[in-house]
C-alpha cells in the first residue's frame, strides 16, 4: 500500500498549537532523514501521548515533569516498551535543543530499561541441512527465493523491492536497497546463481520489472515471502518458526561460524553499527560446541 503523502503529520487537536508545530517539524526531520514510516509513526505516537497529557510549554518542561509523566503512562508496560518511549522522547527533546525550542536537557539516561540483549533465531546446522533437502522440492520460483534468503541475509522488504536489473547473475551480486535507503552490493551462492537463471527463463522480463513475482504478477510482497519460508519450516520438521528473519540471522550466524570478517558480514547484512553485528558472535555454534567437547570432554 502506498502510504499517504503527510503520514507523518500530526494532528491532533488535543496538543496546543505551539507544542503541535514543534512535533510536525520534528516528524518531518524524521522522515527527511529517510525514517521508515513504521517508526515514524511510533514516534509519532508515544509523542501525542505526552503532548495531550502534558500542555506545559516546551521551553518551561523541567525533567521532573518529564519523568512524573514516564512513571504514569508505563506502567504495568514492558520494558521495550518503555525503551521505545525513552529513545522518542530523548530523541525529540534532542532536536528541540539543537533548534533552540528549549535550553536544558530534561532526559536522563538513566531512566532508561536494561533490557538483555536476546540471541537471534537462527538454524542449527542439523536444521539447515533439513531445510536444504525440502528447498530442492520446491517450485523454481520458491526454491530461488529461498537460496537467496539464506546466502545474502537481505531482510524481506529488501527483496520484495528488487528488479530484475538489480541483479547480476554472472558476477552473482545484487544492488539492495536497505534501511535508511542505503544501497549495498550483496553476494549470493553458485546454486542461488543457477536457480534464478532457471527462474527467469520462465519469465518474459524487463529491466524494471520485480525479481520474485507472486501469482498475479505483482511483486511478491513481505506476507507472501513470510508464508513461503514458515511452511518451508513446517515440511522440514523445524520445531520454531522458520521466518524471514531466521534466514537472516542463519546467514549470518554461518558466515561468523565458518571464519568471515565481522566486517565483511556487517557490510552483506547492511549493519551501518557493528556492535549489531557483534552479537552473532555471542551464539554458541556446532563448531564451537565441538571444540568444547573436545578440550573439556
Amino acid at each position: 500500500m502506498t502510504p499517504q503523502p503527510d503520514y507523518w503529520k500530526s494532528t491532533n487537536e488535543n496538543i496546543t498549537q505551539e507544542s503541535l508545530a514543534v512535533l510536525n517539524e520534528y516528524l518531518l526531520s524524521l522522515k527527511l532523514s529517510n525514517k521508515s514510516q513504521a517508526t515514524i509513526e511510533k514516534y509519532k505516537w508515544v509523542l501525542e501521548q505526552f503532548f495531550t497529557s502534558c500542555s506545559t510549554p516546551i521551553e518551561q518542561l523541567t525533567s521532573d515533569e518529564v519523568l512524573s509523566w514516564m512513571n504514569q503512562f508505563t506502567k504495568e508496560k514492558k520494558p521495550r516498551t518503555v525503551d521505545l518511549i525513552h529513545s522518542t522522547l530523548s530523541s525529540f527533546f534532542q532536536f528541540c535543543l539543537a533548534e533552540d525550542y528549549m535550553d536544558q536537557r530534561v532526559m536522563k539516561k538513566r531512566w532508561r530499561p536494561k533490557i538483555p540483549q536476546a540471541l537471534p533465531k537462527y538454524l542449527s546446522e542439523h536444521e539447515y541441512a533439513r531445510v536444504l533437502l525440502e528447498i530442492e522440492t520446491l517450485p523454481i520460483r520458491d526454491r530461488a527465493l529461498m537460496l537467496f534468503l539464506f546466502s545474502t541475509g537481505c531482510r524481506s522488504f529488501e527483496v520484495t523491492n528488487l528488479v530484475v536489473s538489480d541483479v547480476d547473475i554472472p558476477k552473482r551480486t545484487a544492488q539492495v536497497t536497505g534501511k535508511g535507503k542505503r544501497i549495498r552490493t550483496v553476494h549470493f551462492s553458485v546454486e542461488c546463481q543457477l536457480a534464478l537463471k532457471d527462474y527467469l527463463a520462465t519469465r518474459t522480463t524487463k529491466d524494471e520489472d520485480p525479481l520474485f513475482l507472486n501469482k498475479f504478477g505483482q511483486p511478491l510482497g513481505k506476507s507472501g515471502i513470510y508464508k513461503i519460508t514458515t511452511e518451508l519450516g513446517k515440511r522440514a520438521g523445524i520445531s520454531h518458526s522458520l521466518h524471514p528473519h531466521c534466514c537472516r540471522h542463519t546467514f549470518a550466524t554461518m558466515m561468523m561460524a565458518r571464519g568471515a570478517n565481522i566486517e565483511f558480514i556487517a557490510d552483506e547484512l547492511g549493519h551501518s553499527n557493528l556492535n549489531t553485528t557483534r552479537v552473532y558472535a555471542r551464539i554458541p555454534t556446532e563448531d564451537m560446541k565441538m571444540e568444547y567437547q573436545n578440550k573439556m570432554g
